[in-house]
């Protein structure tokens, strides 16, 4: 049995984002972070470990650095990486990531068993898009936003949140869920596991070794690929300062003051 789970490098957007002149984000100049999402897509991944004994494969599409990524998900606990990095992947929005990613999902393959995990959405983008899409070309039922997991045999059963409540499914492996950070508190890497992951294996996917799925063709991958595209990245303005008011009184005068009232 085995966990696979999606994720992602992302800028870190507490601090100021860089854009090229194009007005396109500039991710070399940007401190990149694991998308939060995904830390709970990894822990619901690991809790299934600690219970059945499974093998978590971390998986993400990117440029070779995000191999420091993986190490550090193989050092909280996954088993090992797979990299999918290539130029021919460069510029693809969320159908081409998609498919790139499904196509990675089916190299390392599906078993009855299986459960695939993503984030619910990246910070950069927060289109909540690529799980549902790899779902759908995976033809696998998939669950999102799920708050909380339980695993009985082959069948989930996960508490769905609604913007007014939650809702109980049953799904049958092999699906794939996408997590939200109410589900769990992610854990941190652990000695053993930082003295461990270079020790675990990483496998990079480029082109060459995906082109043979029916998903990768070059006018549904890269920028060729993809039907959006985004026109202009920025930080927006900052907000200025607020006044703080001490009395009711003092509040009513202001809004008498500028004929509000």
């Amino acid at each position: 049995m085995k966990a696979i789970v999606c994720v992602k490098q992302v800028p870190d957007t507490q601090g100021k984002v860089a854009v090229k002149p194009d007005g396109t984000m500039d991710r070399s100049k940007m401190a990149t972070i694991t998308n939060p999402d995904d830390l709970n897509a990894l822990e619901a991944a690991l809790k299934l470990k600690d219970e059945t004994g499974c093998e978590v494969v971390v998986v993400t599409m990117g440029p070779p650095p995000a191999e420091g990524m993986l190490r550090e998900l193989m050092a909280r606990g996954a088993d090992r990486g797979v990299l999918v990095s290539g130029r021919e992947f460069g510029g693809s929005d969320t159908f081409a990531t998609s498919q790139i990613l499904a196509a990675a999902v089916n190299k390392i393959g599906v078993g009855p068993e299986d459960v695939v995990f993503c984030g619910r959405q990246a910070i950069d983008g927060d289109t909540a898009q690529v799980g549902p899409q790899i779902a759908e070309k995976l033809h696998l039922p998939q669950v999102t936003y799920a708050a909380n997991i339980k695993k009985e045999g082959n069948t989930l059963t996960v508490k769905r949140m609604l913007e007014d409540g939650y809702m109980t499914l049953k799904v049958n492996t092999p699906c794939l869920i996408t997590c939200i950070k109410e589900l769990n508190e992610p854990r941190y890497m652990s000695i053993p596991g930082i003295y461990s992951c270079y020790a675990k294996p990483l496998e990079v996917y480029d082109y060459e070794a995906l082109k043979d799925d029916p998903l990768i063709e070059t006018d549904t991958i890269g920028l060729k690929g993809s039907p959006t595209n985004v026109y202009k990245s920025f930080s927006p303005p900052v907000k200025g300062a607020g006044m703080m008011v001490e009395s009711v009184g003092q509040l009513v005068g202001i809004l008498n003051d500028k004929h509000l009232i």
